[in-house]
């Protein structure tokens, strides 16, 4: 990987990939949703009201797959020092904040009718609002430190430490009686989901999936060239002391 650490090398490549992946991204996501909003039966105990799952099910599965990634750019950051690590962690921080903050919401939506209430101190709730402070904290720290190396490394720190919230989210359900039902995709036995259902959710999650992997290129390529300009800034602010 070591490679792809060349800013300018990464640039070249992901101008070339970008592209592509946005325009997978929103077939994908034409598709999945509207297979699963318009195509996909009615549920025989929730009705329509099921049909929220295509947008809360993929939102909570990135809110942890983009906090994994984080906490993994960010070991190799402290471990291997990759000049990218930290900045590929740093880039997806918002996304995963937004993907947690519509998981929370959407959740709350579905919960209303299958609950009763919008919010309940659930396990698996309570554990997926503490990953989004975690998201929180992990980028207040970038802006609360202005040294860039020491922000990277607490801020590594920090999404290192919280990554131990993810398998709390992930089993909540199976260690403690909660209200949220237990997994249905990935289980022993196969989903329980009934096929017409599951492949639009599977389109709808690998769409997320895809828009993830976009706007974090994205978001890396504006990092590096605001690093560039900063750098720029800093030497031209040199040389007119010396000249001056």
């Amino acid at each position: 990987m070591h490679k792809f650490a060349n800013p300018a090398r990464f640039l070249r490549i992901s101008k070339i990939i970008t592209p592509w992946c946005f325009i997978i991204t929103a077939v994908s996501l034409a598709v999945g949703l509207y297979w699963g909003l318009f195509v996909a039966p009615e549920d025989y105990q929730m009705g329509s009201a099921y049909r929220i799952i295509f947008v809360h099910v993929p939102s909570s599965y990135m809110s942890m797959f983009a906090y994994g990634f984080m906490a993994i750019a960010s070991a190799v950051g402290i471990i291997w020092k990759h000049p990218l690590a930290d900045q590929s962690a740093r880039a997806a921080a918002p996304i995963g904040a937004v993907f947690t903050a519509l998981a929370l919401f959407t959740g709350s939506l579905w919960g209303k009718p299958m609950w009763g209430t919008y919010w309940i101190w659930d396990a698996r709730l309570t554990s997926e609002l503490v990953l989004l402070f975690l998201y929180f904290g992990y980028m207040g720290v970038w802006e609360a430190i202005e040294d860039r190396a020491k922000a990277a490394r607490v801020a590594a720190i920090v999404a290192l430490v919280g990554a131990l919230n993810l398998p709390i989210i992930k089993f909540s359900v199976d260690w403690w009686n909660t209200l949220h039902q237990p997994a249905s995709i990935m289980r022993s036995g196969g989903a329980s989901i009934h096929p017409d259902m599951l492949y639009p959710l599977l389109i709808c999650i690998f769409a997320f999936n895809l828009y993830f992997v976009t706007v974090v290129l994205w978001r890396i390529e504006n990092l590096i060239v605001r690093r560039q300009i900063r750098g720029l800034q800093i030497r031209l602010a040199e040389e007119r002391q010396e000249n001056g």
